[in-house]
């Protein structure tokens, strides 16, 4: 293939280290966090993940777009990750139902991306030096001109995000007669939590992540869940304090992801960023609880204080990840609350982690019965 038609692509870290490979997706300059995923499928679920707001993604599996792309394959509207490195991008998908191959789709969201890289040395350099910025560019190859672009970038480590992929206008999924009425707050929300629990009856009002506590309790919740998103947790302050509303009013709540991270920072435990974080669909979790394992599928890059939660009397870890030990799931012991860091709603087991979404269900017709006994007692005095 001649140079015209791919044209050379650079990408710069912040540390200096430099790649070079060929352009993919739109020609352009991006820049963001830059980090890899390990799973070998899924790749267009993965880069409509909200969550990835702000990030540069590295494909750590050869192939990508061997199987085009299927609107309804989607978790959100439109691709969220800032940028693409991969070995091989396939422009020509074997897929019969494919819509579009990945090219087409890359252009459509304005997607910047560099193939032809040795990811594995990337992936290695990046787990041995931690998480960094990053840019690439298909249009400038100055490699002092795409550092001066680079500097401007900003931290992840105490950046909110979660305001740029939030919903702005509040709406429901779900059977409107159902009793299991769940608030979400949402963070950065994948479809596929809200199928899950629509999927069990529920009838479920996403709402804006500004929304007050008072204004959801309008709706008359019986349960609420804080969902996944983007960013540094320890930079949303405003929604801290109203999960920590949600807490105490004794509603039931599930938390994940980046919903985990703001449940602990609303009761007392403080957020830390992880060297490289955890992302991928093949990563063991141990349910402190049953004893059982589950593949889960991750993506983070902060995670909670194990040694604060220690000192909490009021929570309880329910989860760690058998890789490096980290806190992948907690409870409250005083209030129907729990939280996983991890998603349920993905398939990498395939179905392992979905009893979670069980047993929110159970909490909430079980709240429901104890409040309904306690106003036959108050009646009874």
């Amino acid at each position: 293939m001649s140079d015209s038609l791919f044209p050379v692509a650079v990408l710069l870290l912040e540390d200096g280290r430099v790649f070079t490979g060929r352009a993919a997706g739109k020609i352009g300059t991006t820049t963001g966090e830059i980090c890899f995923n390990t799973g070998m499928t899924g790749y267009q679920e993965i880069f409509t993940d909200p969550s990835y707001f702000g990030q540069i993604l590295v494909a750590t599996h050869v192939h990508i777009g061997n199987y085009g792309v299927e609107e309804h394959e989607s978790e959100s509207k439109g691709i969220k990750i800032s940028g693409l490195v991969c070995r091989t991008f396939n422009e020509y998908p074997s897929r019969k139902r494919a819509q579009m191959s990945l090219k087409e789709y890359f252009i459509k969201n304005n997607i910047v991306a560099i193939s032809d890289v040795d990811t594995r040395a990337l992936v290695r350099y990046l787990r041995n030096k931690g998480a960094m910025n990053a840019i690439i560019s298909s249009e400038i190859t100055d490699i002092k001109e795409l550092k001066k672009l680079l500097d401007k970038v900003p931290s992840m480590q105490g950046l909110e995000l979660s305001s740029k992929v939030s919903t702005k206008v509040a709406y429901e999924e779900g059977n409107p007669d159902s009793k299991q009425r769940v608030a979400l707050m949402d963070m950065g929300v994948k479809g596929n939590i809200v199928r899950c629990l629509t999927d069990r009856d529920c009838y479920v009002k996403v709402f804006p992540m500004t929304t007050s506590f008072d204004e959801m309790m309008k709706w008359k919740p019986s349960g609420f869940m804080i969902s996944n998103g983007p960013g540094d947790p320890s930079a949303m302050k405003a929604e801290v304090k109203v999960i920590e509303q949600v807490i105490k009013s004794g509603i039931p709540v599930m938390g994940i992801c980046l919903g985990h991270q703001l449940i602990a920072l609303a009761s007392g435990i403080s957020t830390y960023k992880m060297h490289a974080g955890h992302r991928g669909i093949n990563h063991p979790v141990k349910n402190l609880i049953t004893g059982l394992c589950e593949v889960t599928s991750q993506n983070h890059g902060f995670a909670v204080s194990e040694d604060e939660i220690k000192k909490n009397p009021n929570i309880e870890v329910t989860h760690i990840n058998l890789n490096d030990d980290t806190i992948e799931g907690i409870r409250r012991t005083d209030l129907p609350v729990f939280a996983v860091q991890y998603h349920p709603e993905a398939s990498p087991g395939p179905h392992d982690s979905r009893y979670l979404f069980d047993d929110f269900v159970t909490m909430i017709k079980k709240s429901r019965v104890d409040v309904r006994d306690s106003k036959i007692k108050e009646l009874l005095k």
